[in-house]
């Protein structure tokens, strides 16, 4: 993880149609190349923690003096980065290791918020991540752009970052986590207009540094790390369940 920064130009994909179970097992039809805004995360079928709902201290995101120590900033969406949070902690409750992440990376790494997008826990909960403004929206703004976090120094810019709360170098996730992931990132992929399968050309669009990724792809296809463990392995198989959610 880390606060610098850089970002992608996103791979054209040909329109087609994408089909994502609702909230309540409906299937819920929605076009690719759609604006951002049109399609809400609440309408995925994962359950979503908010930052109140899971105890966010907003206040740690400012000065003493009342000044924010990270204003948001918003690029169009072009990867998603996966990652475990490599923690080390035990306690049982997922909320708690959250508010610790938050903690350490608003604080003790003096970043000002959480540098992550989004988090899941064992049992499949997602917990909105880094800040992104008051519309209701996690991670993005009105327009549907992504707010800029920090997980993969350099290439933070239009780049998502989701981490599995704890440490999986030897374990693989849970049956639950990984079903929300494939759902989170079919609803992303859906919103965004990026295909699962696809490579492409990442632009960092405050630096201007590019690579070379996976459009899903792992903090270790950035950087010299573990993260995120053994899901690694798994993501080939991951987006090809993330594709055939999508695929109607």
């Amino acid at each position: 993880m880390g606060r610098s920064e850089q970002s992608v130009s996103r791979s054209a994909v040909s329109p087609r149609r994408v089909v994502l179970l609702g909230a309540l097992g409906t299937a819920a039809t929605l076009a690719l190349g759609r604006p951002a805004s049109a399609g809400p995360l609440a309408r995925a079928a994962y359950p979503l923690v908010t930052r109140a709902a899971w105890g966010a201290d907003e206040s740690l995101r400012f000065t003493a003096g009342g000044t924010e120590i990270w204003p948001p900033e918003y690029y169009p969406l072009q990867t998603l980065s996966l990652h475990h949070t490599a923690d080390g902690s035990s306690n049982p409750d997922p909320a708690a290791r959250v508010r610790a992440i938050y903690r350490n990376d608003a604080v003790g790494k003096g970043y000002g918020d959480l540098g992550y997008h989004y988090l899941i826990d064992a049992n499949g909960r997602v917990y909105e991540g880094r800040w992104s403004g008051t519309d209701g929206t996690p991670a993005h703004d009105a327009a549907g752009r992504l707010v800029t976090a920090a997980h993969i120094g350099s290439y933070n810019s239009g780049n998502l970052g989701i981490a599995l709360l704890g440490t999986f170098t030897d374990t693989p996730v849970s049956a639950a986590a990984r079903a929300s992931l494939v759902q989170l990132l079919a609803e992303l992929a859906a919103r965004h207009s990026v295909d699962p399968l696809a490579t492409v050309v990442y632009r960092n669009p405050v630096s201007g540094v590019t690579r070379t990724v996976a459009a899903i792809s792992g903090h270790r296809d950035w950087a010299a790390t573990q993260c995120p463990g053994t899901l690694h392995a798994d993501l080939p198989q991951l987006r090809r369940d993330v594709d055939q959610l999508t695929v109607g």
